[in-house]
């Protein structure tokens, strides 16, 4: 059995009959009561502060509740997927085959999410999705064990392009990652912003997670739009937003975003990122009783400030929560399970919000600027928004 499992909580005396190969995984989980939870997330890179605040969010709603489900304790287990998509599959058998987790809590990066998904699908394995949006995930490949708590990747940006409408710019440039998230993202702004009267007059990209923004720049300032919308986040979104006032751009071209584009980023950012406007499904500034008790638990526990990957994790151990309330802790008892999980409503402090029937967050979309270092609600997008969930066939 491989020895580089990383177990937060484990009794020696099971992991050594475990390690013996004795007893099967099924005899180990009954004499331990435990439910196994794995976190399949990017520890390092470019996404790794992302990781960190979904695995804090859920951790916080699980310790809300004494640290059990459906009143079992939980095992954790971790792995690093690297925002590699390549290790994708390989890294969530070891969760699934190696480590028999009952769920999988995974990931941020689309393409990852993708490995991710075939071995859901595969192995019927209980599937929280806390971050990546990948349309296919609750569109062509949805799965009655596979669960959304964020978005879809065009939400955000389907929310977009009738705010920049309405200000007037009526020419505008995308620019984006190319990859799964990226073109996903324009498709909900392409969608939204031509129905509003827009015109995309270029569509711009590099390869992720490239940061070499310097040549796209220096184009877009040669093509004079209205505008910019673009989708970027984690530490190439604040060196996008760097640069782009770098570049002289800042003041004279409005940037717009999904609001990924300045979740955590703005200490980094500094005040190149003031003025930016966004939507986003959550805000910090979200004046309600709801969201002001979680952020002050969240800075009590952690000692940091939580983002929106702090409250889809948070989000990811409510709905699990309340499904596994409804099973009194039998993970096993699937039909009810998954229709406890369809059937919640989530009271989070994003506002509360309900689930789709591909299993996609039906929820408000906020319009957002950057004032003083904080994403400043000045309305709201969208309301009630879902994702088409086009293609999705529960089976």
């Amino acid at each position: 059995m491989p020895t580089r499992r990383l177990v937060l909580t484990r009794s020696a005396a099971v992991m050594g009959t475990a390690c013996s190969g004795l007893l099967l995984p099924e005899l180990v989980r009954a004499q331990s009561g435990k439910v196994r939870v794995g976190f399949m997330l990017p520890y390092t890179g470019t996404f790794s502060q992302l990781g960190v605040a979904i695995e804090n969010g859920f951790r916080m709603a699980i310790n809300e509740q004494g640290g059990k489900l459906g009143g079992r304790e939980i095992e954790y287990f971790k792995v690093d997927d690297e925002s590699e998509p390549s290790k994708g599959i390989e890294n969530a058998s070891k969760l699934v085959q190696r480590d028999k987790v009952d769920v999988l809590v995974g990931t941020v990066h689309s393409g990852v999410q993708m490995g991710i998904q075939k071995v859901a699908r595969d192995s019927g394995v209980l599937c929280l999705i806390p971050n990546a949006g990948v349309h296919a995930a609750t569109r062509a490949l949805c799965a009655p064990n596979v669960f959304r708590t964020s978005f879809s990747n065009s939400q955000p940006t389907r929310a977009l392009g009738q705010a920049m409408v309405a200000r007037g710019h009526k020419k505008a440039v995308w620019i984006t990652w190319k990859y799964a998230a990226g073109d996903e993202a324009f498709e909900g702004f392409k969608e939204s912003y031509t129905a509003a009267g827009g015109t995309i007059v270029k569509e711009l990209g590099l390869p992720f997670p490239n940061v070499e923004f310097q040549a796209l720049l220096t184009e877009i300032a040669a093509l004079k739009p209205d505008a910019v919308a673009c989708f970027f986040a984690g530490g190439g979104a604040a060196k996008f937003i760097r640069d782009y006032a770098a570049a002289g751009l800042k003041g004279k071209i409005p940037l717009y975003g999904s609001g990924f584009l300045t979740e955590g980023v703005l200490d980094a950012a500094g005040p190149a990122a003031e003025g930016i406007v966004t939507t986003m499904h959550y805000s910090d500034s979200l004046d309600t009783p709801r969201n002001k008790k979680f952020r002050l638990d969240y800075v009590k526990a952690f000692r940091s400030q939580p983002d929106v990957y702090a409250v889809q994790g948070y989000d990811t151990g409510l709905l699990l929560i309340q499904g596994a309330n409804a099973v009194k802790g039998d993970l096993g008892a699937k039909p009810a399970l998954y229709k406890a999980m369809e059937g919640a409503t989530i009271d989070s402090p994003r506002g509360k919000w309900t689930m789709s029937k591909a299993h996609n967050p039906v929820q408000d979309i906020y319009l957002r600027v950057v004032e003083n270092k904080e994403n400043k609600v000045i309305g709201i997008a969208a309301k009630a928004l879902s994702d088409s969930g086009l293609g999705c066939k529960m089976a």
